[in-house]
């Protein structure tokens, strides 16, 4: 269920990396929704061309699809070019191109290492800065979201080089809210937990993993995040509702890396019947 009202993001243009599959399609399909342009990027024109197809027939909105590889400085210019060629302006950039291994680090080779930073740190700053630069020189008041995860606080094992990459956007994010906010471009970050999209999870983790590895069980709420809850506070930050928001990270995960984080939550696997007998050896510690 969408959260805003129709047409809040109404005479916004907003571009979203990695916009053609998952959460970008997510957020792309509700900022149409709510009166928005949109502009959907990632490296294959054919999944593109597919997506913009569909979310300009489900919504009925305009959108341009733009073959770019973040990690390609030209490659960005070429698609704020495109957009300010197509819609005659740009209010939003969304970071959300992503790549990850689940590896032991030590498996790593320099270069996959390099991979995941290249696209999801080094992507995000040229993104940033090719955009940024834009809006500072025009005297254009903007928003940037970029899409982090849970583990960029917290760090992770098995996911080392995503989590080093990640925690470099936070300190972005937060950086920049301060040396831009005087321009007017607002810098947010939305660390999202379970979400299941098809080709991030059946690539993470193959065959009858994703299975095994339960995410609701690992989430107080004993479920898994819903892509339309995401668009909804994905739509909330790029609106002018949140106008006085900058420098956050937004967690949106049912609670999950609380659950991980103290040292006791994992005893909820003890069953009730043993907290009784617990209870009665502590009456007698006393």
């Amino acid at each position: 269920m969408g959260a805003l009202q129709d047409n809040a993001l109404i005479d916004k243009t907003i571009v979203v990396t990695g916009g053609g599959t998952g959460l970008g399609k997510a957020m792309s399909t509700y900022f149409l929704e709510l009166g928005a342009k949109v502009v959907i990027a990632s490296r294959k024109q054919d999944v593109l061309d597919q997506t913009a197809k569909e979310l300009m027939e489900k919504t009925g909105g305009q959108v341009l699809a733009v073959a770019c590889d973040v990690r390609e400085v030209t490659d960005i210019e070429h698609l704020l070019t495109k957009t300010i060629e197509t819609f005659g302006s740009v209010n939003g950039l969304v970071n959300n191109a992503a790549g990850n291994f689940i590896s032991p680090t030590e498996r790593l080779s320099a270069n996959a290492f390099a991979a995941v930073i290249d696209i999801v740190l080094k992507g995000t700053v040229n993104s940033t800065l090719t955009f940024g630069k834009y809006w500072i020189k025009e005297k254009m008041p903007a928003s940037i979201l970029n899409i982090v995860t849970t583990y960029a606080f917290t760090g992770s094992a098995y996911v080392v080089p995503s989590a080093a990459a990640k925690g470099g956007v936070l300190a972005l994010t937060r950086s920049l809210a301060v040396e831009w906010g005087k321009y007017g471009i607002r810098n947010n970050a939305i660390a999202p937990g379970p979400f299941p999209t098809k080709g991030a999870w059946d690539r993470l983790l193959p065959g009858d993993l994703a299975e095994k590895f339960d995410f609701k069980k690992r989430v107080p709420l004993k479920r898994v995040g819903e892509h339309q809850e995401l668009a909804n506070l994905a739509a909330f930050l790029m609106s002018d509702y949140a106008g006085f928001i900058n420098g956050e990270i937004i967690t949106i995960d049912g609670g999950e890396w609380l659950q991980g984080a103290g040292q006791f939550s994992a005893l909820e696997a003890i069953p009730a019947e043993m907290w009784d007998v617990l209870a009665e050896q502590t009456k007698k510690a006393k």
